[in-house]
């Protein structure tokens, strides 16, 4: 009896040790899936990773749809989305919440007669009011909206001319690089958190996207 127990104990203990080791294989296997080319996540928020830190994925398409969920990471902040909301009124503050004082789009996305938007923001960021500004403040057209979008869907409205003011894919390069209302994203004074990395990381993330190819995330893709 004791020879027969040891025996079982023996091949139970050999299959799950095989049962664990399977467990550790297939963990494994899914951690690399949730970060093709082995491009790990980024370890601080705040920073944006640059185009080289993509460069193992050896696939084009791939690579291309991995750098376009790295630049997203900028336009869904609260620093962009809250100038891109679906209703008429602008959004602030890290949750996103609606607009106080109460204020509307109006007809050219700039407010209303008697209360626009440069009424009270200015061409810079007004330090003791604490009112945020840049040059050409204004809201995004309503059908530029980003806010409650995925990643994928965000892709394909920025290559849709007729969603994102009419410019093609080299223009986007430009204004994702320069564009000095979009700067404002990471300049927002006071205590606003910022968008993540700067402008120009931002501008080659882009570029780089457009580079190889402008594919777009599937679906289910988080940055």
């Amino acid at each position: 009896m004791n020879l027969r127990s040891k025996a079982l104990g023996a091949v139970l203990g050999a299959g799950a040790a095989g049962l664990s080791l399977s467990l550790l294989i297939s963990a494994g296997c899914a951690g690399r899936a949730a970060h093709p080319g082995g491009v790990p996540p980024p370890a601080n928020p705040r920073t944006l990773r640059p185009p080289e830190a993509f460069a193992g994925i050896g696939d084009k398409k791939e690579r291309s749809r991995a750098l376009f969920l790295e630049a997203s990471r900028v336009m869904l902040h609260p620093r962009c989305v809250n100038c891109h909301p679906v209703g008429d009124s602008p959004l602030q503050g890290e949750n996103s919440q609606v607009h106080d004082p109460p204020v509307v789009r109006g007809p050219e996305d700039q407010g209303v007669p008697g209360l626009e938007c440069t009424s009270c923001h200015q061409d810079r960021n007004a330090q003791l009011a604490r009112v945020p500004g840049a040059p050409k403040w204004h809201l995004a057209p309503k059908v530029m909206f980003w806010e409650g979008r995925t990643p994928r869907s965000l892709c394909e409205q920025l290559k849709d001319p007729a969603r994102n003011g009419g410019k093609s894919l080299a223009e986007l390069i430009e204004h994702s690089a320069h564009d000095e209302l979009v700067g404002w994203g990471w300049k927002p004074g006071a205590d606003r958190v910022p968008a993540p990395g700067t402008q120009a990381e931002f501008g080659a993330l882009v570029a780089a996207w457009v580079k190889d190819g402008a594919e777009c995330p599937r679906e289910e893709s988080q940055p």
